[in-house]
């Protein structure tokens, strides 16, 4: 019991710091919430330390092997800790002085430690349990957001959620009557054993609730939404942690079922699906934040499509690694340059941004090519590890369509970039003595020269493997 409770510490440490902010922002008034988010982050720091620590203690497995403390949740741990301090800080300067200032901090912290619980889960109760805590926080972090359209995309998002919660525990409950138990490492036999259509169904079902949290298709509809209609910190907050959490559950599962040479086929399929539909929707979007909501949707579609390697090729769950770590960093870029110039919320209303903030457009610029797959971003290195991985995988079509998406993908990463670059119209003059938040500017910044030197040292690390 003590080994299981020290190998889960940094989530212990996570939901120790919810709980002293929520305390913390009921006995504090409403206009000096600081010190809760400074309480936040030191939480984060910690639990840093505490996820570094449990990576270098080596894999183990946690409370009767339900939960697995490896190299993959140490690697996670690590992600969301980064993307926790960096949502603390754009919240920090989104959201100080509303009424609801400690609650964001709380759900922030809340949601995190769910993300943790389904990225580390190998029994499908563990799963449902990460599944519930992840998705709450999500609702009421929509939901608590200042825009009029909030209430509208936090219901959407909410009832999406329910009914995709619903099939996930329909799906578990349907795998534990074929297989008698709700351990991955039974699974297998059990599936195995059972009539081929009742084990298919467990799975689907199951996977359909993962997919709602990766925000893939085709439980996907709410992302663009969610992603209009909330505060940027929400927005960067739901189409980064959740992801990297649901796909690693998925690379989990996949590993413990049978037929091997089914499964993978229905996840390249999904990841084929995904990265088309969002990337040809994103082509017609005028609003950034849409645009960058169906972008969110085609970035899972690539990591599915790495994940359908896992299976069958070795380097490619290092490579699903890269990709989550690259994505976070890159996708968190974005949506600081947003936070940066707050009120342009169209393509087009940053023409001529370039002249008059070329820093803030650089960290645009290195952000929106790190997502085509441009190098020497880590998703450059990450996509072309997944073109390898996929085509040695034997699925060449899907390497392919990962090649064309990358392609399609331009038209519309480029044409945002490019109307930044292109000269001012006369209207937009207006904007000349306009000042950009230094806070998210910094931080875009930042996170665009972390997607390159994470790029610049994956490369040679992932071809040493």
């Amino acid at each position: 019991m003590t080994t299981s409770v020290l190998a889960l510490l940094p989530e212990l440490v996570l939901l120790l710091g919810a709980v002293g902010c929520l305390l913390l922002g009921s006995w504090t008034p409403r206009l000096r919430q600081r010190r809760v988010r400074a309480v936040a982050a030191l939480t984060g720091l910690v639990f840093l330390a505490a996820a570094v620590r449990g990576l270098l203690s080596g894999a183990t497995t946690a409370f009767s092997g339900t939960f697995a403390v490896d190299e993959t949740t140490g690697l996670l741990r690590l992600v969301v800790g980064v993307a926790l301090l960096v949502l603390l800080v754009l919240a920090g300067d989104e959201v100080a002085g509303h009424p609801r200032e400690s609650e964001v901090y709380v759900l922030l912290l809340l949601g995190a430690d769910g993300v943790l619980v389904v990225g580390g889960a190998t029994d499908l109760a563990v799963l449902v349990v990460g599944f519930l805590l992840a998705s709450i926080p999500l609702y009421g972090l929509i939901g608590l957001s200042a825009a009029a359209t909030a209430p509208e995309a936090a219901l959407k998002t909410y009832l999406v959620g329910a009914l995709s919660g619903i099939v996930l525990m329909l799906g578990a409950g349907v795998l534990f009557g074929l297989a008698g138990t709700t351990a991955y490492a039974d699974l297998g036999a059990g599936v195995r054993d059972a009539p081929a259509a009742a084990g298919a169904a467990g799975v689907v079902l199951v996977a359909f609730g993962l997919l709602f949290k990766a925000g893939a298709v085709p439980a996907h509809f709410w992302v663009p939404d969610a992603v209009q209609g909330s505060w940027v910190t929400s927005a960067a907050f739901l189409t980064t942690v959740p992801k990297l959490g649901a796909v690693v559950a998925v690379m989990r599962l996949l590993e413990a079922l049978p037929r091997q040479d089914v499964w993978p086929l229905l996840v390249a399929a999904l990841a084929a699906l995904g990265m088309t539909a969002g990337n040809l929707a994103a082509l017609t979007q005028g609003d950034v934040r849409r645009l960058l909501g169906w972008s969110t949707i085609s970035q899972v579609g690539y990591l599915l499509a790495v994940v359908a390697a896992v299976p069958s090729v070795e380097r490619a769950r290092p490579a699903v690694l890269l990709f989550l770590a690259g994505y976070a960093v890159t996708n968190l870029a974005c949506f600081a340059v947003l936070r940066a110039e707050p009120e342009r919320v169209r393509v087009d209303q940053w023409r001529g941004v370039a002249r008059r903030r070329p820093g803030l457009v650089a960290a645009l610029g290195v952000a929106l090519l790190g997502l085509v797959g441009t190098p020497p971003t880590a998703v450059f290195v990450a996509k072309v590890a997944t073109i390898a991985v996929t085509w040695e995988a034997g699925l060449a079509w899907l390497a392919v369509l990962v090649a064309a998406n990358t392609v399609l993908s331009l038209a519309y990463y480029l044409r945002w970039l490019a109307t930044c670059l292109a000269p001012a119209g006369q209207d937009e003059g207006q904007d000349e003595d306009s000042t950009t938040r230094r806070l998210p500017a910094g931080l875009a910044m930042g996170c665009a020269a972390g997607a390159v030197a994470l790029g610049l040292v994956a490369g040679p690390v992932l071809a040493l493997g």
